[in-house]
């Protein structure tokens, strides 16, 4: 019992948690649901001296609701680097200071890893007090997505708007045996599944699409992509942030001397088992992009291969 009663009053932690002086507690909050935040996580923030923020109208509304009141000091992507000299000048005198991003874990998708870049190299302790992510609490639930992978994924933010660079990182998401998972807003999303459907080569992989995590209109969608066109026609609610995960590729790209030097690879074998879940198209571009053989060579191959079993 008096364990609770300590937690519930946070006397507990007061006691458990060390808090060196001159140093920063990188705090991650709610993403949307104030019940998120941690008891540690008060706790911090009502011990510092200051809280940097992304945002100083945003952090203050969080305060407020926990009834917190510190000064405030502005770090986003624009100020990060002047800012932090600011901050290490905090420190020099000993004070602690929390930093916040607007929601969720700081460094991920948000500001926070040149200021902790800088107060390391300068010395000082940058102390991390975990919490909520809209990456983690995605891949809590995406279940049969992951299991192939043995819980193994990779994470790509926020995706490139265009050009080069998101053709691509949409090329290394149709071919990665991972899971990828993904930040979108609202403005990109039915853009960006449009884009996957065309890209994505094997129709039948699933992707899960989150919006609003842990708020009240929270909505989980899992599909597969030859479904995207047709649950895009039904004008799907998009307000909000995205989260997105795609399962990972039955066939992993082969790099043309790995393919010659180290890798020993039957196209008949390997066609045998795609036609098990792939149409003969799909099977010629898989095989012409690994360099495994000619597209048409490949598209003959699959053909003679379905008529067989038959």
């Amino acid at each position: 019992m008096k364990i609770v009663n300590d937690i519930m009053d946070q006397t507990f932690f007061l006691e458990q948690q060390n808090m060196p002086a001159g140093s920063l507690y990188v705090v991650s909050t709610p993403i949307g649901n104030l019940g998120d935040i941690t008891y540690r996580a008060v706790h911090v923030l009502k011990a510092v001296d200051g809280i940097a923020c992304e945002d100083t109208r945003h952090t203050s509304h969080l305060l407020n609701a926990i009834g917190i009141q510190k000064p405030l000091m502005a770090i986003h992507e624009h100020n990060e680097n002047e800012a932090a000299n600011a901050l290490i000048q905090k420190l020099k005198h000993g004070e602690r200071w929390a930093y916040v991003c607007d929601a969720g874990t700081p460094g991920i998708s948000d500001p926070g890893a040149r200021l902790t870049k800088e107060l390391i190299s300068a010395g000082y302790l940058v102390i991390p007090i975990p919490g909520a992510s809209a990456l983690t609490t995605l891949l809590s639930v995406a279940g049969k997505l992951n299991l192939s992978a043995q819980g193994n994924f990779q994470f790509l933010s926020f995706l490139p708007l265009k050009g080069k660079e998101r053709s691509q990182c949409l090329s290394q998401m149709n071919l990665s045996r991972l899971p990828s998972i993904f930040y979108e807003s609202p403005l990109r999303i039915n853009k960006t599944l449009a884009e996957l459907h065309e890209k994505i080569v094997d129709k039948n992989r699933a992707i899960m699409i989150g919006r609003e995590l842990t708020k009240k209109f929270e909505t989980i969608t899992t599909l597969h992509i030859h479904e995207i066109p047709a649950w895009l026609e039904k004008s799907p609610e998009t307000r909000g942030e995205f989260c997105v995960m795609l399962e990972g590729s039955l066939i992993q790209r082969f790099d043309a001397e790995e393919t010659s030097q180290e890798v020993n690879i039957n196209p008949i074998e390997l066609a045998q088992v795609l036609t098990e879940h792939l149409g003969s198209k799909q099977i010629a571009e898989i095989f012409s992009k690994s360099q495994i053989m000619s597209k048409n060579a490949a598209y003959e191959l699959a053909l003679k291969l379905k008529r067989l079993k038959q």
